[in-house]
């Protein structure tokens, strides 16, 4: 089996890590200028210290972020993506004026979001570690 690289805390061994995919309403392509997409990078960072994850990468496509991420067993994953989603909204268009033309109303984000568990090996090697274990 493969030796996992594991954090821990006073109770647990863990290994929590994520890809987010966060859309922007409508599919807007509004992540063509550096200017929004590093500050963009600079609130997701601030938000997953607070809440005390950790940013592996993050790269935006024209109309989306995707998000790697370490977490604590203890984080509510979706006050996170909330907090995520809301502030930086409410800092982009604050920042920004010219997204109020390409986004109207209060709304940045798509509703939804995708969110996957990644792991340090595949399905298919735990599924044939399971698998192999002898039975007594």
């Amino acid at each position: 089996m493969t030796n996992y690289e594991l954090d821990n805390n006073r109770h647990a061994k863990y290994s929590l890590n994520y890809h987010l995919i966060l859309v922007v309403k409508y599919r807007k392509k509004v992540f063509t200028n550096d200017e929004i997409i590093n500050r963009l990078k600079e609130i997701t960072n601030k938000i997953s210290l607070n809440f005390g994850c950790e940013i592996l990468n993050q790269e935006c496509d024209n109309d989306h972020i995707h998000i790697l991420f370490k977490s604590k067993p203890q984080v509510e994953m979706i006050k996170f993506i909330n907090s995520l989603k809301g502030v930086s909204s409410r800092h982009l268009r604050k920042e920004f004026p010219e997204l109020k033309k390409m986004l109207w109303g209060d709304s940045f984000w798509s509703n939804s979001y995708c969110l996957i568990t990644t792991g340090q090996t595949t399905l298919e090697i735990l599924k044939q570690y399971v698998e192999s274990q002898p039975y007594k």
